[in-house]
């Protein structure tokens, strides 16, 4: 008997082909959208479970009450070493390390790569595979080097090179050998090796090599240095904060006593809460919008299904005179159903397939084949084709085998009424949602083009940086400032930057600043900025008063700094030129002057104000990082190469990888940038679903209502009359979808765009383009199915049953 079902069920999709393929291709692309956010989001949860003894590992986090003192990421230098050696019944085992960039050689290959310098516990404590190496001793001697798979490849063309040398660059223009121990295999992405996605490490050093480097992983005031332990089995993370705060009372200064309280975080959820918990927000948002996406999908589905049913009238009648039991008619449509849904999931399996790579290159990680997930997800599919085809089938099912047989021969519905406005109703959500999705993706497009619009405060055009060699002492300054000259002489450059920061929210630190009559308890934060005389010049800053230092730093000059709008409104001047010349205090440093007042530009991301912003020469703290470079207008690609050139030449062995500065923009906005392709691609699906879901419905209806259409031009109706009959049945329906969806759209748009600072004004224009788009495509798709039918001849019309 269910092999009959079967054979029915598949006959009866066979003969009505397009709305069977209407419904399982909306489905099936539903299915798939919801399936590779499944697997994104698994993904992105899954991050560090896979590290050795992963519910015992934990990141050492530090709150500052002054910002200024240290960072969130980082602990005490000494603080996981100290608490493995002094508590061994609550501490397994530790890990600190401190990231560096330098430049790594091997004959005439050079490039920056990015270093960790830290314990030899590296290689084992986490359970890191290695292809080549001995993971027990390959940090153990100095001068050594852990590398990537994807490094081996890089400089040596294989993986098998345990014994191979490589040059490090350390901060003083010093070049060591570094022979290879170890290579491991791919790292999986994780918040070791990769803390917060923004560089990940390739070449692992032993601690020995931090004096090298012109580093250090010592010392209580050390807070710049990366701290992890392990908890032995049982032990709960609250169990060590009397032991942390034992040790820095013990052994740091009473200012850092008083500012800092140390937090463990699992290193299991620290991927999705670190900054604000952004990762864990994107993942509820994509999981919302995968929810509704596929609901649509179903009520499209489950809607064409009841509008069909009632088409089969006639073979339910004849299937009851001869014999046929309600509960068998139940079951012929709850299995063709299921069959569909079946036939839809297979499908959305292939889709998938297919569109992983490149939705894996729009959200900028790696989702897994559908092979990669657990034995048990395997179940889900089917359990899914079940579920939907049940809801889907079952009110047919049951509406039409309680008919009696007279009824159902003479195709009448008159003890069971067709449930129009439910059908509308489903139809209606599908508009909502459409319009939602619609209206979001304009806001966040508008939102994330101001991020990279024109009115950042600086000029961004034409704007490239790279990385340069560091050796951080007065000399070393000087050096690049000679090759910063001879830059800036070639033809192809408006002006070059020697500097620490460039505007991605990276500065080098912060100071405390008050005026000179308060005291320091009234002090207020500014962030520190380490720039030459040519920063403002280069990356276009209008200067309000002053000078943005003098062009020749002199020793005399070591007091002056240049400070932002707002921190010259901080310290009581309410013009800037009143603020040139005067003095300000900073804890723990002698009174500044100030030379000169920027406007202010966004240095950070958009979702905090504007803060206090003091420039100090590079010559007076030399620490720096970075050449920016504006090129003159013209041939891009000449330019660069024309830099390249010379960059080659004034600076040989030091590898040229630039970056525009829309680059460093799309770093710092990457989650917004995610968003905005995933609600490009749902605004594309909820479109195709519901004007699939459109024609389906339409085409049903064309076909009910033949004989009207037939009888409607006989009396005399024209093409346009017949057109507007069926445009009047969905565009009341989209207008109260639109009445819905508006004050729906604005407050989560209103709610989202809350979390920044500097956001677009929520205008009536995004929804009347989003609400008038539907409406054209939605009229051009229903004009151009029944304008055949309208077109037809009325005789033809007629002979219809």
């Amino acid at each position: 008997m269910l092999q009959n079902y079967f054979t029915i069920a598949w006959r009866n999709i066979i003969k009505h082909k397009l709305f069977s393929l209407i419904n399982i291709f909306g489905l099936s692309v539903g299915i798939a959208f919801t399936l590779l956010i499944a697997a994104y989001v698994w993904h992105e949860v899954s991050v560090n479970h896979d590290l050795r003894n992963a519910d015992n590992q934990y990141i050492i986090q530090s709150k500052w009450k002054d910002p200024n003192m240290g960072y969130e990421l980082t602990a005490l230098a000494p603080m996981p070493k100290a608490l493995k050696n002094e508590y061994p019944n609550l501490v397994a085992n530790y890990y600190h390390w401190d990231g560096v960039s330098s430049t790594v050689s091997r004959g005439d290959k050079h490039f920056r790569e990015s270093l960790q310098i830290g314990d030899s516990t590296f290689t084992t404590m986490y359970g890191f595979k290695f292809l080549y190496g001995d993971s027990k001793t390959a940090l153990n001697q100095p001068f050594t080097a852990v590398i990537t798979q994807q490094s081996a490849i890089k400089y040596f063309g294989k993986t098998d090179v345990v014994g191979q040398t490589v040059t490090i660059d350390s901060f003083n223009g010093d070049k060591r050998d570094f022979m290879i121990t170890g290579v491991l295999e791919k790292l999986p992405k994780n918040s070791v090796t990769n803390v917060i996605d923004a560089s990940n490490s390739t070449f692992f050093l032993p601690a020995s090599a931090a004096k090298y480097m012109g580093r250090s992983l010592e010392g209580w005031d050390n807070t710049v240095v990366c701290g992890l332990i392990e908890l032995k089995d049982g032990v709960k993370p609250q169990q060590l904060d009397a032991p942390m705060r034992s040790l820095i009372k013990r052994n740091a200064s009473e200012q850092i006593v008083a500012n800092l309280t140390p937090v463990l975080v699992p290193l299991k959820s620290f991927h999705l809460d670190f900054g604000d918990g952004a990762v864990r927000k994107m993942l509820y948002t994509l999981s919302f919008i995968a929810l509704f996406i596929l609901l649509m999908a179903i009520i499209n589905f489950v809607n064409i299904c009841i509008s069909r049913s009632s088409q089969r009238m006639k073979e339910m009648g004849i299937r009851k005179v001869l014999g046929g039991l309600r509960k068998q008619l139940i079951w012929q449509f709850l299995v063709e159903s299921v069959l569909m849904v079946f036939i839809a999931t297979l499908f959305a399996l292939g889709i998938y397939a297919l569109a992983r790579p490149y939705f894996a290159n729009v959200l900028s990680t790696d989702i897994g084949g559908i092979f990669s997930f657990p034995l048990y997800f395997y179940m889900v599919p089917l359990l899914f084709a079940i579920l939907v085809g049940i809801i889907a089938g079952l009110y047919p099912a049951l509406v039409l085998s309680s008919l009696k047989s007279i009824d159902s021969l003479k195709g009448k519905l008159d003890r069971v009424k067709d449930n129009v406005m439910f059908r509308k109703g489903l139809t209606a959500f599908q508009f909502v949602t459409a319009s939602v999705v619609l209206i979001s993706a304009i806001i966040i497009s508008k939102q994330i083009n101001l991020f990279f619009g024109k009115n950042l405060g600086y000029n961004k055009d034409y704007l490239i940086y790279a990385q340069v060699p560091r050796d951080w002492s007065k000399p070393g300054v000087q050096k690049m400032e000679d090759i910063r000259y001879r830059l800036s002489q070639i033809p192809q450059v408006k002006s070059v930057s020697l500097s620490w920061e460039i505007p991605d929210g990276g500065a080098s630190g912060g100071l405390s600043a008050y005026k000179t009559r308060e005291e320091p308890s009234q002090a207020f934060n500014a962030q520190l900025m380490l720039t030459d005389s040519y920063y403002a010049e280069t990356y276009g800053i209008p200067l309000l008063a002053g000078k943005f230092f003098e062009p020749q730093y002199m020793q005399a000059d070591s007091d002056k700094v240049v400070i932002n709008e707002t921190q010259s409104k901080a310290l009581g001047f309410t013009n800037a030129k009143d603020a040139v010349g005067q003095q300000f205090n900073s804890v723990n440093m002698a009174p500044l002057t100030i030379s000169g007042v920027v406007k202010d530009f966004v240095f950070g991301g958009m979702s905090g104000r504007i803060m206090p912003m003091t420039f100090m020469n590079v010559n007076r703290n030399p620490y720096y990082r970075y050449f920016s470079i504006k090129l003159t207008s013209g041939n891009l690609e000449d330019n660069i190469a024309a830099v390249q050139k010379k960059w080659a030449e004034v600076m040989p062995g030091a590898p040229f990888e630039y970056n525009f500065m829309d680059d460093a923009l799309a770093k710092m906005y990457k989650t917004e940038l995610q968003l905005k392709k995933a609600s490009y691609m749902a605004t594309g699906l909820a479109l195709i679903i519901v004007l699939s879901g459109v024609l389906g419905l339409i085409s049903l209806s064309i076909q009910k209502r033949t004989k009207e259409i037939g009888i409607r031009k006989v009396l005399g109706s024209s093409v346009s009359n017949v057109i507007l009959l069926f445009l009047k049945d969905f565009l009341g329906v989209l207008i109260v979808a639109g009445i819905i969806a508006c004050p729906l759209a604005y407050w989560m748009m209103h709610k989202w765009l809350n979390g920044y600072a500097y956001k677009i004004p929520l205008t009536p224009v995004p929804f009347a383009i989003a609400f008038v788009a539907l409406v054209l495509v939605t009229s051009v798709l229903i004009t151009l199915q029944t304008v055949k039918a309208a077109l037809a001849n009325p005789v033809k019309s007629l002979r219809t049953e």
